[in-house]
């Protein structure tokens, strides 16, 4: 986080619309204590001449040239320059594609004020997907299927995590099943197929052995997951795991699963609710190799609450000895939702200097490893405003997660929580379709939700 100017500030953008995109990129140097926002009056206020132009890249270039003389950073600007938003790659992307490499090298820095680490950080993700993938075939989508439980919360978690007795799980599958059936009929009236299939949650290996059997059953015979590219089962907490769940992945066709201890330190773990060791997670490695799952993918979190560069450089390493196929590192964000907001409400400014430097850490010793970066997103409220990076070694990298930043594929998204994008290639545009995300009311509205799919998924114009 950058330092904070010595008085409150005040901006005004009087006749602005909607002033948001302009307020987070306020917030990339500033707490939200040390500045206000007012409609009309005194405070700093882009030129009416920027404004009236519509050029909203303009008023953002302005208010970050007044913020780092502000605040004093003219050596160690914010690296995201004036991006606020979540596909930076997707972006780099599209400049390449309408105006070539080196002039897209040159607006990221001259108009979007990006650092030359992370143009070279997105210009190497841009190059590695150009490389490795193809635009998704016609008529394929990518498939979500959410199972949102979990043995504990974690404290800075903001995702559909519910600790639940298990009789209203068994009710949620029975509800969900209702939708994958419903989906899996319309897709075939559509001459619609799966890509790839995620399970993601929560944590879906929550479920018994039994229910996870049962509902990879169904989704191989409805989804006919034999052609699929990619099919994904998040097994994010280790202590989940089993012999008996790792042989219905593996015979279910399940390629790729995610054990995600988001540190190696016991201490760490202990202070974000997590009921699992790190001895846990070098059991499930074991157990997930014997029982021969081709990927495991690997989550590590910078910024967690008492972990020091140290520890994370050291939770880090054992990941990779342990051998995992491709290394998420996120960029711990604290939403509302989480507890750790309630006990801190700046922790994302008060870790951004131990953020960006884990992440450096991470950069560093993974490239050392011939791991290569191949996706990347940003969210709000990240510690530093930093990104979460995706890395693959042997060019094992998730296609889900390429395609859901690229955004030019329908994603069917099944479950509660579960947001669906159609997509509609002669506009580019995408279309969000919402479930509920509380679980209970998903399954007293199933109905509804099956009928807003029907409506706003299902329709000529959506496309894979």
């Amino acid at each position: 986080m950058a330092q904070a100017a010595e008085q409150m500030l005040e901006f005004n953008f009087e006749g602005v619309k909607n002033p948001n995109e302009y307020i987070e990129l306020i917030k990339m140097f500033l707490r939200p204590s040390e500045f206000r926002v007012s409609d009309g009056g005194t405070g700093v206020s882009p030129p009416e001449a920027l404004l009236s132009g519509g050029d909203k890249n303009a008023v953002k270039r302005f208010l970050f040239d007044y913020l780092v003389s502000a605040c004093g950073l003219a050596e160690r600007k914010p690296e995201w320059g004036i991006l606020t938003g979540v596909r930076p790659v997707k972006l780099f992307g599209e400049l390449a594609a309408a105006k070539g490499r080196d002039a897209a090298l040159a607006l990221m820095k001259d108009a979007y004020y990006l650092s030359d680490k992370k143009i070279e950080l997105v210009s190497r993700v841009c190059g590695f997907q150009r490389e490795h993938t193809a635009p998704p075939p016609q008529g394929s989508v990518g498939l979500y299927i959410g199972i949102p439980f979990c043995p504990t919360r974690c404290e800075y978690c903001s995702f559909p995590s519910n600790q639940s007795p298990y009789s209203e799980i068994e009710a949620y599958l029975e509800a969900l099943n209702k939708e994958i059936l419903f989906v899996s009929t319309e897709m075939e009236k559509k001459g619609l197929f799966a890509e790839t299939i995620y399970i993601g949650g929560g944590t879906p290996t929550t479920l018994c052995e039994q229910d996870l059997d049962a509902l990879l059953e169904l989704v191989n015979t409805c989804f006919k997951t034999e052609g699929l590219s990619e099919f994904t089962v998040e097994a994010g907490r280790p202590d989940t795991l089993t012999d008996g769940k790792l042989d219905s992945m593996k015979r279910r066709g399940v390629k790729r699963i995610s054990i995600n201890p988001q540190s190696m330190n016991e201490e760490t773990l202990a202070a974000i609710g997590r009921d699992h060791s790190a001895g846990d997670v070098v059991q499930a490695f074991r157990i997930a190799r014997q029982a021969g799952i081709p990927v495991i993918n690997t989550d590590l979190i910078a910024g967690l609450p008492g972990e020091d560069a140290t520890g994370f450089e050291r939770s880090l390493g054992e990941i990779i000895e342990l051998g995992a196929d491709n290394i998420t590192i996120h960029t711990l964000a604290v939403k509302r939702a989480a507890r750790l907001k309630e006990n801190d409400a700046e922790y994302n400014y008060n870790r951004a200097g131990d953020a960006a430097l884990m992440l450096e850490t991470a950069g560093r010793e993974l490239d050392k490893a011939g791991y290569e970066p191949y996706y990347l997103y940003r969210q709000k409220q990240t510690a530093g405003n930093l990104e979460n990076t995706g890395y693959a070694k042997d060019g094992r990298f998730c296609l889900y997660n390429i395609r859901i930043m690229e955004e030019n594929q329908t994603i069917i998204a099944l479950g509660a929580g579960a947001s669906s994008k159609a997509y509609f290639p002669e506009e580019n545009r995408l279309e969000r379709v919402f479930n509920v995300s509380n679980y209970e009311i998903y399954i007293q509205r199933i109905q509804d939700m099956l009928e807003r799919k029907k409506r706003l998924l299902f329709t000529p114009s959506v496309q894979g």
